[in-house]
């Protein structure tokens, strides 16, 4: 059998954690800050567990994370 390919834009966007959970930074950190209050920024950094409901979807795309 073939070895399968990474898709690299995912690979660049999660990493994988000691548990296996996927992690991910929240979008909506970009640009357009001014209007957003500083609660909302400072949430917007801490990173995110991907949704379970992704997980086997997420698997197929990262096959050696």
């Amino acid at each position: 059998m073939p070895k399968l390919k990474t898709n690299r834009a995912a690979s660049k966007r999660f990493k994988l954690t000691g548990t296996g959970m996927l992690k991910r930074q929240k979008a909506g950190k970009q640009h357009i800050l001014t209007k957003k209050s500083r609660k909302t920024k400072r949430d917007l950094r801490k990173a995110e567990m991907t949704n379970s409901a992704n997980a086997a979807t997420m698997k197929k795309i990262l096959p050696y994370l």
